[in-house]
């Protein structure tokens, strides 16, 4: 994929310091100056890109007449990164479709995605709006100099100096449908919180293979890490976030940089030792398995074992075998605190997933935790229930263990109201019944 043209304000930004030594600059290809609803102050690198020297600047006090411009250009950048990647995605759905063939089990998950998708449109039209509106969003920000090594950046409104938490969140999709929108309700609703959120897109079968996406990730969370400061970000306050099959790649990144920082040290670019906690949902640890689950599933076998690069690669890239190594033993010291959340009621990847590894995790000295949600899919936990509004347990315990060690936000997070629903209850019990997940 091409990359949007680069304007020398986004050139301006400060250089990335890549775990993969990927000397590009912070490009933000939605850099939308829109006026916001009141004027707000935020921080930035002077010049000289010394991250300790920042000047204050007013952003949404520009005359309306400077601002047009600016709109229509993004909007122009907008819409031709949109045509590339309708472009490259209808050709990689041709190649993805010589490897499925024409299975009745996918043609009918194909389906039931279709019908899913318009049952909860009321809820994806609201979020659209706000991902792709508001000035709040940094949307497709470069990370790397691969095919879709962009990520979505969610900022909280309430700009002040204080440093604010962050989640680096990897998306699902089953290696092959993800994106880094996937991710705007779970951004939206947290940085309504006064958490940052990084949402990393990476390349998904067949533009790459899982190897890719794991290097994507690394790189990803790596650029995240040592650029956040920019953005408000508190570095010492990083929390790392992956749901199904983004769960299963972010634990496999994650192991990857535990390794490297085990030989390389204080010289390594990420620490995963420095980050707050893994929160992982509703993902797969042993794919050899889940091989045959998948199968049955419609995920077939050929396509998976080629998205995972041959029944030889299973194991390498299956964390809950790798983390019995005995070569990696000072890696796993290295790892952060691991949350791992399943619902009892999920198809597509079974909760006893969680809980062996949750349970090897644990046998070899690492510190984790498991909670099942009794009766709960494997899309009624990211979806149905975040659209529902109300209270919702899982969100509720990832946002108390982020401001644990901070009172004033824990008391604004008891006093914060419900939050609304985005959809109707009857369509979210159609959707629940005829999902493919």
């Amino acid at each position: 994929m091409e990359s949007s043209p680069v304007t020398q304000s986004d050139s301006e930004h400060l250089r990335s310091s890549s775990s993969l030594g990927i000397g590009r600059d912070l490009v933000d290809f939605d850099d939308r100056q829109d006026k916001p609803l009141l004027d707000r102050v935020v921080s930035e690198p002077v010049a000289t890109g010394n991250f300790n020297h920042q000047r204050r600047r007013r952003v949404g006090a520009r005359p309306a007449a400077l601002d047009r411009p600016r709109r229509q250009q993004s909007l122009s950048r907008d819409i031709g990164h949109a045509a590339k990647e309708t472009y490259l995605i209808t050709g990689l759905s041709f190649k993805l479709l010589r490897y499925l063939g024409v299975g009745y089990r996918w043609i009918t998950r194909l389906l039931g995605l279709g019908f899913y998708a318009l049952l909860l449109m009321p809820g994806f039209l609201q979020v659209a709006y706000h991902y792709f509106f508001s000035s709040h969003v940094r949307r497709s920000i470069v990370y790397g100099d691969q095919p879709r090594n962009r990520l979505d950046l969610y900022l909280p409104a309430n700009s002040t100096d204080e440093p604010k938490p962050v989640v680096i969140f990897v998306t699902g999709g089953a290696w092959i449908i993800g994106y880094k929108a996937w991710g705007s309700l779970l951004g939206l609703q947290l940085a309504e919180r006064d958490i940052i959120v990084a949402c990393i897109d990476y390349r998904n079968f067949p533009q790459g293979t899982i190897s890719d996406m794991v290097k994507d990730v690394c790189q990803g969370i790596s650029f995240v890490y040592n650029n956040i400061a920019y953005y408000g970000g508190d570095t010492d306050r990083i929390y790392l976030m992956g749901q199904s099959a983004g769960a299963h790649i972010a634990g496999c990144a994650l192991l990857e940089l535990a390794i490297q920082e085990s030989v390389k040290g204080e010289n390594a670019s990420v620490k995963v030792s420095d980050l707050k906690a893994y929160f992982s949902l509703s993902g797969g640890y042993n794919l050899p398995n889940l091989v045959d689950h998948f199968h049955k599933r419609g995920l077939y076998r050929s396509i998976f074992l080629s998205v995972m690069e041959g029944e030889e690669s299973l194991k390498q890239y299956s964390p809950e075998v790798r983390i019995l190594d005995p070569s990696i033993k000072n890696a796993i010291s290295l790892l952060p605190p691991i949350i791992l959340y399943h619902g009892t009621a999920d198809l597509s990847v079974p909760s006893d997933a969680s809980q062996t590894f949750c349970n090897t995790l644990q046998k070899v000295g690492a510190q984790a935790e498991l909670i099942l949600y009794e009766g709960k899919t494997h899309t009624d936990l990211f979806l149905q229930d975040p659209l529902r509004g109300g209270k919702d347990e899982l969100f509720d315990h990832i946002v108390s263990v982020i401001h644990a060690d901070d009172r004033e936000a824990l008391a604004k997070d008891a006093a914060a109201p419900p939050r609304r629903r985005l959809v109707p209850e009857f369509l979210l019990k159609l959707a629940r019944r005829i999902s493919p997940f």
